[in-house]
């Protein structure tokens, strides 16, 4: 009876949340009984260290940093290293550069020998110092030989004027290294002895005032005796060598030496044996290499002649040892003298090298998944028996002939285009035979007196005009610009086109940001041809990690080495004899397949032209030179990215094109190219992605005009004009550029008009907008020939006055 009667707590009885001791780290400490996972015993070592091991572990980290940036400034330039490239870099017009290299090729105890092939090229060999070095002088105004050379360059000296410092050529030249990456620099200053002490003294603060803007934390050379170019040798073998990543984890090679060797089957293309020292990593004879500005091409050998710039050369009997301050010319790399000496080091493994391929090659069968029946079959063979017509024709005429015999109603049109061209014809030959009467008849009178004007080409009037349809589309670009500005994405409603027909390829979504949108979808031919990976950043940090750890078989850092390029055409070598650099990149696995790259890039401030999208301009990525015409799109973290139709100068835009891969990081620079042959740098930037699945969204707005006003009902009208267009958009969502959202509820009438429901009363002043997205895809217009760009004009002066010489 006692258990009967007992209390029983009901269903509102309060429920306190139980202890939770098990999380604390004391108890969780104790279960574990002292036993530490695995994964977590390096950190809890780490905490464990006390205050004492920790300094000294930072301290051993700092050493062991130190010890290897003193390394890395002794390999370079010594015996064991490659020599120390300097690169001299003209920034004004009235830069000394004949002294620069004259003072530099005086040094004591140094021995001096030129190159072959580019222009005002030598080595200088100090085997007192232990020290060798490298200078090319960089065509002035060349752009592509400035940006080539400063790819490989250990250091770059720029020679500035003592008055100016550098000029509007030298400020352009500059922005495109900064924007490329700039390594190791010195700044000299040769000459100005002839000014005033007074004026000098003015001129060298002034200088350094300007150089702190462009160059922090940058020392002044002077350069006009031997005493300061050994500082100046000095600097730059002990500065601290600024590394650039894209160079770095590849294999870089500027020829010295080069030989072509011309096939069998033409002499346009042959094999082209390169001559220099491999820099950055070690270069494997079964990997692709890149020559800036020609292409990809294999190697199928590598040699190791003798090193003709060692600081202890081998002396050749009968050879008598050279004196110090001797200029030698080392052409041809001394293999006529020591050609027993070269050693082949490694020949290419047809099973282990990489092939050229760029692109898939598509099946148009391989989406086919049926064979047509023999109904199919039948059918086809009516249709044509049906489409078979009757016509006369010659005795023994074919039927390939018959089929170009055409009836008498076909005849008449082709009869009356023959007769447009017969009569373009007939005037073509009225036109000569007029210019031949006026040459007979100016002829006539010779004997009598004349006389002849020469008139300067600028007053020519065809190319004035010229000029002024130049300015007019200018000016048609600057109106879309500013109309694209003022009213982003909105276009007219065509009245001769129905709006369903010409915006059929569009869609309607409810929310931009959260619609899915499959990448799959709807893709175009060209993406066939590409390639992709299943996980880029992956792939990426794979390969990166093999560089860093696996040692690699093949011609080490420092090594003097020949390649034997194959199938190089002949330009190659012309461009190398006419004085331009030969810079050799080695690709990285996938290097040469062609895919969507995307760029991120913010417009250059020095450049102010409008630049749609679509419109070709030319690319300077990491080592890579081609043209190609991107799209530019929003820069956002969405799967979706709205495709802009400009670029924009005050944010950063993304452009996408199709390019060979390319593993960042690797800077790159927009150049587009003027009527003139001058390129202008419009946009500076780096390689953001390898990711054909990235999504560019068109976006289109059509707008329309509140007719009539009912609370939060309205008639719209000039948005569609016929009544099939409103029905056909009926489930798109309308929005109104003061905040209020909508939708159709039903058309009124037949020309257009349609009563239409918000979320809120409209104002008359309000305009009601339809967003319509269809996705966008780069053209496939990639071009690896860059034209070479005219030099740069140092300063534009205005148009010279008419020469008129009478005779």
């Amino acid at each position: 009876m006692a258990a009967a009667g007992a209390h029983r707590p009901g269903p509102l009885k309060q429920q306190n949340k139980a202890h939770k001791g098990g999380k604390h780290s004391g108890s969780s400490h104790r279960r574990a009984g002292g036993r530490v996972p695995v994964k977590a015993q390096p950190r809890r070592r780490l905490r464990d260290l006390s205050r004492v091991d920790r300094r000294h572990q930072a301290l051993q980290l700092r050493r062991q940093r130190k010890e290897a940036v003193l390394a890395e400034k002794r390999s370079l330039g010594s015996r064991d290293g490659p020599p120390h490239l300097v690169v001299l870099v003209l920034l004004h017009s009235r830069a000394a550069a004949y002294d620069t290299v004259r003072l530099l090729q005086s040094q004591d105890s140094a021995v001096v020998r030129a190159d072959e092939g580019t222009a005002g090229g030598f080595a200088l060999l100090c085997p007192r110092l232990k020290q060798r070095w490298r200078f090319v002088t960089a065509q002035a105004g060349n752009l592509h030989t400035v940006l080539d050379l400063a790819k490989v360059a250990d250091s770059l000296l720029f020679i500035l004027d003592p008055v100016d410092g550098w000029d509007s050529a030298g400020e352009h030249c500059l922005s495109c290294l900064f924007a490329q990456g700039l390594p190791s620099y010195a700044l000299a200053v040769p000459g100005g002895t002839d000014l005033p002490p007074k004026k000098r003294i003015d001129a060298r603060k002034k200088l350094a005032k300007s150089i702190e803007k462009r160059f922090p934390e940058a020392k002044l050379f002077p350069l006009n005796t031997e005493q300061e170019s050994s500082l100046l040798l000095r600097h730059l073998s002990s500065q601290k060598q600024r590394h650039l990543a894209f160079r770095d984890r590849r294999a870089h090679l500027l020829a010295r030496a080069a030989e072509f060797v011309p096939s069998q089957e033409s002499s346009l293309v042959g094999t082209l044996k390169v001559s220099g020292f491999v820099r950055g990593q070690t270069l494997n004879v079964n990997s692709l290499v890149h020559i800036v500005g020609h292409g990809d091409f294999q190697v199928s050998q590598v040699d190791a002649p003798p090193d003709p710039l060692s600081l202890n050369p081998r002396v050749v009997k009968g050879q008598k040892k050279s004196q110090d301050m001797e200029v030698q010319d080392d052409s041809g790399n001394g293999a006529d003298e020591m050609e027993e000496d070269i050693k082949v080091l490694m020949k290419a493994d047809p099973g282990k090298q990489e092939s050229l391929q760029s692109e898939v090659v598509p099946d148009p069968m391989e989406g086919e998944q049926t064979w047509p029946t023999e109904e199919e079959l039948q059918e086809a063979e009516d249709s044509l028996k049906a489409n078979r017509r009757v016509v006369k024709v010659p005795k023994g005429t074919s039927k390939y002939q018959a089929a170009w015999i055409v009836d008498d109603g076909e005849e008449g049109s082709e009869r009356d285009d023959d007769d447009e061209d017969h009569d373009d014809i007939d005037d073509d030959l009225m036109e000569e035979a007029v210019s031949q009467e006026g040459e007979s008849s100016e002829e006539e009178p010779g004997e009598e007196e004349s006389e002849t004007m020469t008139v300067s080409e600028c007053l020519r009037d065809d190319q004035y005009d010229e000029k002024m349809e130049e300015d007019e589309q200018m000016l048609e670009r600057y109106k879309q610009e500013r109309m694209d500005e003022m009213f982003p994405d909105e276009v007219d409603t065509p009245r001769d086109v129905p709006a369903r027909v010409r915006f059929q390829k569009y869609r309607g979504l409810k929310s931009f940001r959260t619609s899915p949108w499959d990448p799959k979808e709807n893709l175009p031919r060209d993406y066939a041809r590409i390639f992709q990976f299943q996980d880029f950043s992956r792939t990426r940090k794979h390969l990166f990690r093999q560089i860093e750890k696996e040692e690699t078989e093949g011609a080490s850092v420092g090594w003097y080495v020949t390649l034997h390029v194959c199938n190089v055409p002949v330009s190659v070598m012309e461009s190398f004899k006419e004085g331009k650099p030969l810079v050799l990149f080695s690709l990285l696995p996938h290097e040469q397949k062609m895919s969507v790259l995307n760029f991120l890039v913010r417009r250059h401030p020095g450049n102010s032209e409008p630049v749609r999208a679509k419109e070709e301009l030319i690319f300077h990525c990491g080592f890579r030179r081609f043209r190609a015409s991107p799209l530019f799109s929003q820069h956002t973290s969405a799967d979706k990215h709205k495709l802009e139709r400009f670029l924009r100068p005050d944010a950063a835009l993304v452009v996408t094109v199709y390019a060979p891969i390319t593993f960042p990081p690797a800077s790159v620079l927009l150049f587009k190219q003027r009527s003139n042959g001058m390129h202008d740098l419009i946009a500076t930037g780096s390689l953001l992605s390898v990711d054909p699945d990235r999504i560019v969204i068109k976006r289109l707005v059509l707008s329309g005009h509140p007719f009539k006003i009912f609370a939060k009902m309205a008639v719209v009208r000039y948005m569609f004009f016929n009544r099939d267009d409103v029905m056909w958009f009926k489930p798109v969502e309308l929005r109104t550029k003061w905040g209020r959202r909508g939708h159709i509820k039903e058309p009124l009438g037949t020309h257009g008009h349609m009563k239409c429901h918000f979320d809120g009363q409209l104002k008359s002043q309000d305009t009601v907008l339809l967003n319509l997205y269809k996705r966008v895809f780069p053209k496939w217009t990639y071009d690896p020939h860059v034209p070479e760009p005219v030099p740069w004009v140092r300063s534009e002066s205005a148009l010279p006055e008419p020469e008129v010489e009478m005779e």
